[in-house]
Order: C-alpha cells, then structure tokens, then sequence
C-alpha cells in the first residue's frame, strides 16, 4: 500500500460564526492533490454508524472524501495522528492507503462518503486483518 504524508482533516464547523457581509461567502474547506488516476464517476452515500461501532482497518480502491454531518467519529490514516472529527469537519481518505481508524463514538456517526472511481471500478472497502 502507498504511504501517505497528508493532513487528512480540516476543521470546518468553525466558519458559521464568522460576520457576513457579503451575500455569498465560499471558505474552502479542503483542497487535496490527487494522483494521476483517471476518475470517471463519483458515488455519494449517507452512511450511520450506531454508538461505539468500529469500523476496523481498512482501505479503499479509490479515493474517499466525506464530510460529518452528526456525531463524531476516531479517524486515522496510516499510522499518523488520531483525531476526533465533529459535525461539519471534512476529511480524506486517500486510494489503497490503510485507515486505521474510522470508528463511531459513544455518540455514534452521520456522514457524507464521496467515493471516487476508475474506469470498470465501483467502489471498494477491503477489511485489513491487523498482524499479530
């Protein structure tokens, strides 16, 4: 699997308590390099998790990108920081690269899964047994 040095999360509840005085205000939230994998469809699910549910270590054969629209969740990306994400945080999970965590908390977990594919591909979750 790739190894990733990436900052996976970005807080982003914090913009709604900013002052508008413009009509219209765009924050960008997240802006993520890909590779050079040729993506031709985009999947987007809404997916629950009940309280304490864990996801376990996994990867994806394409790149997910999702946002947390209630509850929290632990994430981890490849041996990197643990980090707790919130309502209105965004986060990426980049291809055939090992999430080591994605599980929900005492809280449980909403959120918006954008699941990128290749040609001839539909998205894939592969479960990664931890070696002992």
């Amino acid at each position: 699997m790739k190894r990733a040095c990436l900052r996976p999360v970005i807080r982003g509840a914090n913009w709604q308590n900013r002052s508008m005085t413009e009509p219209v205000v765009r924050v960008t939230l997240l802006e993520q390099s890909l590779d050079d994998k040729v993506t031709v469809s985009v999947q987007v699910r809404r997916i629950t998790m009940q309280p304490d549910v864990v996801g376990g270590p996994h990867h994806h054969n394409g790149a997910v990108f999702g946002a947390i629209e209630a509850g929290s969740v632990f994430f981890q990306v490849d041996g990197g920081p643990e980090t707790v994400l919130h309502a209105g945080d965004v986060f990426y999970e980049p291809a055939d690269v090992l999430i080591d965590r994605f599980d929900a908390t005492s809280e449980g977990v909403t959120f918006l899964g954008y699941f990128l594919s290749g040609p001839g591909e539909k998205p894939e979750l592969t479960l990664v047994v931890p070696k002992s």
